[in-house]
């Protein structure tokens, strides 16, 4: 399971974050949480196919978690979609969608499958398959929001091969058969057991996506023993009254749900325009519960890193600008100015010491100068040998440790903010 954040902004983009939408990558199919505004394009950036999306999740009716959806629906059937494709959604996701292609004049193609989930309710399992299901659950907002949890179903133990043999099992369906569980009766009557063969189950991987919400138990319900938690941080700690009147939560509320829920990693979003820099609210969710990393768009989040590594390769990347003085102070003065600078430095021409200007006594007192200089630079070629060598005396009797000598510079080490290959 690969987690690549595509917007981790709140309400309103900026220059570098877009709005909320996060993708799951899972043996070949994707599955979208939330849709908002230039998702399909951050899917590209990101190196997703818009072709292998399965499911979309809608949290709410807010714009921002919704305002990509019909663009999105619009590129797949340009693309002549034909398989089915599921939007779950709070009541009324069908009538949005529905008016929006009747209003362009637009015949879909492909199948669209419905999952609406009215207000009121307390758990529910709005996709099962045989592998995995997804769990909602409501949310504390100022309008009705639900959270998802995304739990891959136990995986079969490991099949102990050198015991099948001794028992007798040698063909592949016997194997098949032991795995799923079965037990096998071999042609001489004798019974194998899968228990006896097959190890214990291993748990799935699980993933909870938490947005627009205050601090409630349902969150933790959600979050629980999960392999990464994606929670809100919309505002710091010395705003936690704007969070408590918009519905949203501070950076300490989700590492609240994160020691509640005993999750493995914690992984902050939907930080608000206010906080160009996000560091301040990764600080104070790391005060109360660590590991917790903050999401960086298009970024991949690995759960088995030795095997998902180069599956999905971003196409892009942001870049901010180096807001340096001295750059500041070069653009301002205009890109003619700068580029005429540059054709001025190259222009110019290598300078040379001069010669030396002696008196005019003729050929014969310049030889006799050229002489004596010459003995002179002969005698401090040999000072600076001698000096040379004192020095390497002096450093192989001190063990080559001098304090007068300039010490190597140290390697940067890596900030934990670059630790994201752990999961």
């Amino acid at each position: 399971m690969i987690i690549v954040p595509l917007g981790v902004g709140s309400a309103t983009p900026t220059a570098t974050r877009h709005l909320s939408s996060v993708a799951v990558w899972r043996e070949g199919s994707v599955y979208l949480f939330d849709c908002g505004e230039n998702a399909q394009m951050r899917m590209l950036q990101g190196g997703l196919k818009r072709s292998q999306i399965d499911c979309i999740f809608i949290s709410h009716f807010d714009t921002d978690h919704y305002s990509g959806l019909i663009g999105l629906l619009s590129t797949l059937q340009l693309q002549r979609r034909d398989r089915e494709l599921t939007i779950v959604g709070p009541e009324g996701i069908k009538k949005f969608v529905e008016w929006n292609f009747d209003f362009a004049n637009i015949d879909i193609n492909y199948p669209l499958n419905f999952v609406e989930v009215e207000e009121g309710f307390e758990e529910k399992r709005v996709v099962d398959e045989d592998e995995f299901y997804v769990e909602a659950r409501p949310l504390n907002h100022s309008k009705f929001c639900m959270g998802y949890r995304f739990q891959e179903k136990d995986k079969p133990g490991k099949v102990d091969a050198e015991k099948a043999q001794e028992q007798g099992i040698s063909e592949d369906w016997q194997y098949k058969e032991l795995k799923a569980g079965n037990d096998v009766e071999l042609d001489d009557g004798t019974v194998v057991k899968s228990a006896d063969i097959v190890g214990h189950p291993r748990p799935g991987d699980s993933f909870a996506y938490i947005t627009d919400t205050k601090y409630c138990p349902n969150s933790v319900k959600l979050g629980m023993n999960t392999n990464v938690l994606f929670h809100e941080a919309t505002f710091s700690e010395s705003l936690s009254d704007k969070a408590e009147e918009t519905g949203h939560s501070t950076a300490k509320d989700a590492a609240r749900v994160a020691n509640e829920a005993k999750t493995k990693l914690l992984v902050i979003t939907h930080f608000s325009a206010r906080y160009t820099n996000e560091y301040v609210l990764l600080r104070e969710a790391r005060d109360d519960f660590f590991p917790t990393w903050v999401a960086t768009e298009l970024r991949p989040i690995f759960t088995d890193p030795a095997h998902e590594k180069g599956i999905i390769q971003p196409k892009v990347y942001l870049k901010e600008i180096n807001q340096n003085k001295n750059k500041g102070n070069n653009n301002s003065n205009g890109g003619s100015s700068s580029s005429s600078k540059n054709k001025r430095s190259r222009k110019k021409k290598k300078r040379f010491r001069k010669r030396k200007n002696y008196s005019g006594k003729g050929k014969k007192s310049r030889n006799k100068y050229s002489k004596s200089s010459d003995s002179d630079s002969g005698n401090k070629r040999k000072r600076r040998t001698k000096s040379r060598s004192n020095k390497d005396k002096n450093k192989n009797n001190n063990g080559g440790n001098n304090s007068d000598q300039r010490q190597p510079k140290q390697i940067t080490p890596r900030t934990p903010f670059d630790d994201f290959d752990r999961f």
